[in-house]
């Protein structure tokens, strides 16, 4: 079975922002690790992306365990846009990332502190989770589950 596999593994989540500096201090304060920035601009941006005259700022965000990684980009030209900065969970289109955390109260207040607002209430799934949705940066939506039993 695994010689009929089309892919390796997922590479990383890429999420376009404004401010790439609030984006990466809270995913900081979340707990990832910024592994690295980069500006990346020229002809191979351009035919890669599907734009003219790209020129842009990244940063790539690595999950403790080293195996997920989460792209922030900066466009500085063309300049990025939107139809609706804080757009409901059930736009089409990608609506969140989850993460595991081992104390959802600690987690929440630490990104509250960087301007997260709840999306939702934290609330019980059974006897297996506790879960919530946080709006960050750019309106970004970020899950957050701790596993409980």
């Amino acid at each position: 079975m695994l010689e009929d596999m089309t892919i390796q593994r997922m590479d990383n989540v890429g999420i376009v922002v404004d401010d790439l500096e609030a984006a990466i201090a809270f995913f900081v304060e979340l707990g990832l690790e910024l592994e690295g920035e980069a500006t990346v601009e020229g002809q191979w941006v351009d035919r890669v992306v599907g734009l003219d005259g790209v020129r842009s700022d990244i940063a790539m965000m690595r999950t403790p365990d080293g195996h997920g990684r989460l792209e922030l980009t900066k466009f500085h030209t063309p300049a990025a846009t939107t139809d609706e900065p804080n757009a409901p969970v059930n736009t089409l289109g990608m609506g969140r990332i989850m993460f595991a955390v081992d104390d959802i109260e600690d987690i929440l207040a630490r990104l509250q502190a960087h301007g997260a607002e709840l999306v939702g209430e934290v609330v019980q799934y059974e006897d297996k989770y506790r879960l919530c949705y946080v709006r960050g940066p750019e309106g970004i939506i970020v899950a957050l589950a701790e596993q409980l039993s």
